[in-house]
């Protein structure tokens, strides 16, 4: 729980800097790209700046990895 508290606020002071794309924005972004799946949530690394969004469909999970920077998509995997 520590560590998932210090990267929010890495994520906050980047956002803050301009560095890193908000949380909103990134969702945005992917959650109308991954269809008939229900969002369950986020995790940052600080070190990366990736944003992993958690999604879950039929039964599988599936993760997005999202550049915080740029918010593009550069990983998935699940169906």
């Amino acid at each position: 729980m520590q560590r998932h508290r210090g990267d929010q606020e890495a994520a906050m002071e980047g956002r803050k800097q301009g560095r890193i794309l908000p949380l909103r924005e990134i969702e945005r972004r992917v959650t109308g790209k991954i269809r008939g799946a229900q969002y369950l949530g986020f995790d940052f690394d600080a070190g990366t700046a990736i944003y992993t969004l958690k999604f879950l469909r039929d039964g599988a999970v599936i993760w997005v990895d999202v550049d915080g920077r740029t918010g593009e998509i550069v990983g998935r995997t699940g169906k």
